[in-house]
Parts: structure tokens; C-alpha cells; sequence
């Protein structure tokens, strides 16, 4: 049997994160760094697929690296969250595994499509209008 190796991608805000699967020893890398330096809640955050898939599952063998561009900290951490989980239900097609994530938290496996509002013209933000004064 060939090595099979899945790509597929998560996005949060402005960034973007394609993971790459492949059968391994358990190592996931994000932009070539263990995920483990990441800060205490955006490590837990990503965790989080893993685990779920650590307890479904019951076996891990497979490394996953994250590629990750554009927007903040935060939003590189879900992206690279939504990649992971989206990336072992891909490789390992197990129904199971996707309707525990889905009953976790449904932001796994589908993205939050929310983005930031267009600022209107003649406002200085997106919602706050010009004040008027009637002197």
C-alpha cells in the first residue's frame, strides 16, 4: 500500500491553514514548530480535535503538519483547529469520530463564516454613524 497523504484546509477571519495528514508517529507541527510551544489556551484549543480523536478512536498514528498564513494569533489557532479536525475525519472516514466532534463543538468541522463589516461611506468605523447637532 502507497503512503497516503490528505490535504485539506480551515480558515478563521483572514487566516488560512492547510493540513497535511499523513501515517506517522503522532507529531503535529504547526509552521514547522510543535504545536506544544504555542501559549496555554490557543495550545488547548488545538488539543482539542486530537483528543477527541485520541478517545474515539483509540489509536494516533498519523503526523500531521499545519500551514498557516494571514490575521492574528487567534485566528491562525482556530484555522489550524478547524484544519486538524477536518483533516483526521478526511483520513481515517470514521462516522463515529465526526459526530463526536460534531456533538463537542460544531466550529470543528464547519468554519465560522463571519468576517469583518465594511466600513459605509462618510463613517469613520463600520456601524458608528455621524453625529448630528441641531443647534
Amino acid at each position: 500500500m502507497k503512503n497516503k497523504e490528505i490535504t485539506v484546509s480551515g480558515k478563521r477571519k483572514r487566516a488560512v491553514a492547510t493540513a497535511t495528514i499523513k501515517e506517522g508517529t503522532g507529531k503535529v507541527t504547526i509552521n514547522k514548530k510543535s504545536y506544544k510551544q504555542l501559549t496555554f489556551y490557543r495550545r488547548l484549543s488545538v488539543e482539542e480535535p486530537l483528543r477527541i480523536a485520541e478517545e474515539t478512536l483509540k489509536e494516533t498514528n498519523y503526523d500531521i503538519s499545519v500551514n498557516v498564513k494571514g490575521g492574528g494569533k487567534e485566528g491562525q489557532s482556530e484555522a489550524s483547529r478547524l484544519a486538524i479536525a477536518r483533516a483526521i475525519v478526511a483520513f481515517t472516514k470514521s462516522q463515529p469520530l465526526r459526530k463526536a466532534y460534531a456533538s463537542y463543538d460544531k466550529g470543528l468541522l464547519v468554519a465560522d463564516v463571519r468576517r469583518k463589516e465594511a466600513y459605509k461611506p462618510g463613517d469613520s468605523k463600520a456601524r458608528r454613524k455621524r453625529q448630528k447637532s441641531y443647534r
